[in-house]
């Protein structure tokens, strides 16, 4: 019973060594970015030694690729769920938009590291591609299944059109908040929403005519 209790403390001791990282190492790149970044700022940011970092994260770059993992994984999850999407398109894309654009414009610290990924993909593309791969391709098929089980929508090309969709929600987010273009280019984002989802739904129509 005695040694359960210790694995399990050793555990938790464990887990909260590597958040205490995690989100020290999320300060680091945010200040000074993923090149001025060392495994030594993280640890000192951490209040662990750098040889705890090491102990959990391999190198610098295994470090971020677990930190968009994560951020990945609480944005999907805030979007879509821990179900598979069901329900009617006009009102489904419209709580799916919503969501998005609000888990996106809502949380600041996301919108600090997308402008350090944004940033550093010309030198670190490996770093982009890792954001590619967990943040974007699943929400991305995702959106896919979902526009595919509904053959009433008569949509052609499922996987292009939830390209669409992502990508236009993506664009507002950037222009507006990302690159602070919002009082340059003031628009409302449930008009884009409105304005998408008409789009999607208006097509489907016309193709039963």
């Amino acid at each position: 019973m005695t040694n359960t209790k210790i694995g399990a403390v050793d555990r938790d001791s464990s887990v909260d060594k590597v958040e205490q990282i995690l989100k020290g190492a999320m300060c680091e790149f945010l200040k000074h970015g993923y090149a001025g970044t060392s495994m030594d700022k993280v640890a000192v940011a951490a209040g662990v030694s750098k040889a705890t970092v090491y102990s959990h994260f391999q190198d610098k770059e295994g470090l971020f690729k677990v930190l968009i993992e994560k951020l990945a994984r609480k944005k999907f999850n805030l979007i879509f769920g821990t179900e598979p999407i069901v329900g009617e398109p006009i009102t489904v894309l419209k709580d799916l938009g919503t969501r998005a654009l609000e888990t996106m414009n809502n949380d600041q610290e996301h919108r600090a590291f997308m402008r350090v990924l944004i940033g550093e993909s010309g030198r670190f593309p490996e770093l982009a591609q890792i954001c590619v791969r967990s943040m974007i391709k699943p929400t991305l098929e995702a959106l896919s299944q979902y526009l595919k089980a509904y053959p009433e929508l008569n949509i052609p090309d499922p996987e292009a059109t939830a390209r669409i969709l992502l990508g236009t929600l993506v664009y507002f987010h950037i222009t507006q908040e990302v690159m602070h273009g919002k009082d340059i280019l003031p628009m409302a984002g449930d008009r884009v929403i409105d304005a998408i989802t008409h789009l999607i739904i208006s097509s489907a129509k016309s193709s039963e005519l």
